[in-house]
């Protein structure tokens, strides 16, 4: 059984896969900012995660497994946000020049992240998006769903998403 050191502290993390969602609790640092950790150089090779719900699409219909602690590798991650109502402050400065909100879909996965990401205003989506060395960008203003699980509708200020894992949509059309 796991004991949280000293200098050690947890918080309610949602992770998203190519086929999974992990809900749980994220060991971390005392003095770690959960929701920018894993652009930090302290972002770990596992993220570990007590009480931990993971629900599984890679076997047809979704099933849930419960464990008391996983270890997940953070390379599978595709999306990574604080569980509501839980939030930090925003990373950027809402009065920066030259920058904009662009609306879009992102397909994660099962999941799709309808929200904002934010992009130069000096040259066009794709410049922006080929020109990135990012692993991790943030996204804001999120509204989570899944139509394998059509009861699920989460809205979150924001998550990190793994740059090149994800699908970018502009001009989302219901089907």
């Amino acid at each position: 059984m796991f004991t949280l050191q000293s200098d050690e502290k947890v918080t309610p993390v949602m992770i998203y896969s190519k086929d999974k969602l992990i809900r749980g609790e994220v060991v971390t640092k005392d003095g770690i900012m959960v929701s920018r950790w894993l652009r930090t150089q302290g972002a770990p090779t596992y993220m570990h995660i007590l009480k931990a719900n993971v629900l599984n699409f890679s076997t047809g219909a979704p099933r849930v497994s419960n464990f008391e602690e996983v270890y997940f590798p953070t390379s599978e991650c595709l999306a990574f946000h604080l569980t509501p109502p839980k939030s930090d402050p925003l990373d950027y400065e809402s009065t920066e020049q030259n920058r904009v909100m662009l609306p879009m879909l992102l397909m994660i996965g099962s999941f799709l992240m309808q929200g904002k990401l934010r992009v130069s205003g000096m040259t066009d989506l794709p410049t922006s998006m080929e020109g990135n060395r990012l692993p991790w960008l943030s996204f804001y203003e999120i509204s989570i769903s899944n139509p394998a699980l059509p009861q699920m509708h989460l809205d979150v200020p924001m998550a990190l998403i793994s740059a090149a894992q994800v699908i970018y949509g502009i001009g989302h059309q219901t089907a």
